[in-house]
């Protein structure tokens, strides 16, 4: 079991958003294909007496998965809006990984930097290639500099060009 469940908070569109990111993450390459919703509870039908109007039928709590980590997620009205201080890190195999994931969820052009981006609900991804990870615990402090200098200028992670900048090429 899971102690610590990451809660999303939508507006409304809680539903399309975790069938969204279902459906990208069991058809990724390498995927294991286990992503899914776990459980939905639904605000009632008829008219509530509460605050935000319009929420009958919507997502009153969900928890799903992806690749087996387990979500919360809600439709609580325009309240609070996601930030770049909140993130989800996506370890990628290999460029076509990354380009997979990349071509998905990016919908905010101006968002991108450094592997990062934004999804169309407003939730930030970091798309990371593995090796890069292993780059940067080298104990070679030049080779981490133009690793870090190389991946600074890019949007999204070009793992050639980041083992070229690793070997000094």
């Amino acid at each position: 079991m899971q102690k610590i469940v990451p809660c999303l908070w939508f507006d409304k569109e809680c539903e399309e958003a975790i069938k969204f990111y279902i459906s990208i993450f069991n058809s990724a390459p390498h995927s294991a294909k286990n992503s899914k919703i776990v459980s939905i509870e639904r605000y009632p039908e008829e008219p509530l007496d509460i605050p935000v109007k319009g929420m009958e039928g919507k997502i009153l709590t969900t928890i799903f998965e992806l690749n087996e980590q387990r979500f919360m997620a809600l439709d609580g009205g325009p309240l609070f809006k996601f930030t770049e201080a909140t993130s989800f890190y996506v370890e990628c195999a290999d460029q076509e990984e990354v380009d997979y994931f990349w071509e998905r969820l990016s919908a905010v052009p101006e968002a991108e930097q450094c592997g990062w981006l934004k999804d169309k609900y407003g939730l930030s991804w970091q798309i990371v290639p593995t090796v890069m990870d292993e780059m940067l615990k080298d104990k070679d402090k030049k080779k981490i500099a133009r690793v870090t200098e190389g991946f600074l200028k890019m949007k999204r992670f070009d793992i050639e060009a980041l083992k070229r900048a690793y070997e000094g090429k």
